[in-house]
């Protein structure tokens, strides 16, 4: 994933460290911790991530 475009979101903390990072996928979103980004993620469906994004939207 190394050519993957991470997106933080504009409502995380001041410092910017308090958010999720997610790229979207061509079947879903990969979903990583911004505070350490080298230390992993995990994928989500794309029914999944539109089910969380309806949720909270």
């Amino acid at each position: 994933m190394n050519e993957t475009v991470w997106r933080k979101s504009s409502y995380s903390g001041q410092e910017g460290n308090e958010c999720v990072e997610v790229a979207l996928l061509d079947d879903g979103a990969a979903v990583r911790d911004s505070k350490d980004p080298r230390g992993g993620f995990f994928i989500v469906s794309e029914a999944a991530y539109s089910a969380f994004l309806a949720e909270i939207g």
